[in-house]
């Protein structure tokens, strides 16, 4: 068995994920951290040394909601031999001939792949990658801003489709920021306040 193969085994992450490619930010794979799980998407890789989890305590924004811990993520250069060999990578990236979210029908096993705040997805990853995505916007957006409206777009598309469900927000939300009670929170006695 080659090493790839044998690493795809060994360290394989689930799908749909998102790979971000050499972020600046932590706060921005932070947020994103936060997206993927306020989404249902599983896994989160990032490549490059910008961002270091061994230089912080914890990524910003990342452990302030409890739902990251169902959230796959890690540092990796190289994510696509961490992935399902039968994934789909989009990249998400301002190009002349890329479909735009509006009418994107999003594959069951995509992998999202977002360039650098101060960059672009290099060519050699845009080679690995099926589809192309942008967001009609009229200017560019924040990193994890366009993570988080790709990803709510997702399963919002989803819902509509029938392939997930349109809760009432009471049982939607795991985790509240307000005065909507929901399910989880009364068992332990939250009221709110």
């Amino acid at each position: 068995m080659d090493k790839a193969k044998q690493r795809q085994l060994n360290n394989s992450m689930d799908i749909p994920a998102v790979v971000i490619i050499d972020p600046k930010y932590p706060h921005n794979v932070g947020a994103a951290i936060r997206a993927c799980a306020c989404f249902e998407v599983k896994s989160l890789i990032w490549t490059g040394e910008r961002v270091n989890p061994a230089k912080y305590s914890r990524l910003p924004r990342e452990e302030r909601m409890k739902g990251y811990k169902h959230v796959d993520f890690r540092n990796d250069e190289r994510p696509f031999e961490l992935l399902p060999k039968d994934c789909v990578p989009v990249c998400v990236e301002v190009f002349e001939n890329s479909e735009p979210l509006t009418t994107f029908e999003h594959p069951e096993n995509a992998v999202y792949v977002f360039g650098p705040e101060d960059g672009r997805v290099p060519q050699v990853i845009r080679r690995l990658c099926h589809r192309f995505l942008h967001i009609p916007a009229h200017f560019c957006l924040n990193l994890s801003a366009a993570i988080n409206v790709v990803l709510a777009h997702r399963l919002m598309s989803r819902q509509l489709a029938g392939k997930a469900p349109i809760l009432p927000l009471r049982e939607m939300l795991v985790e509240v920021r307000g005065r909507v009670p929901t399910p989880n929170m009364d068992e332990v006695g939250w009221d709110g306040k």
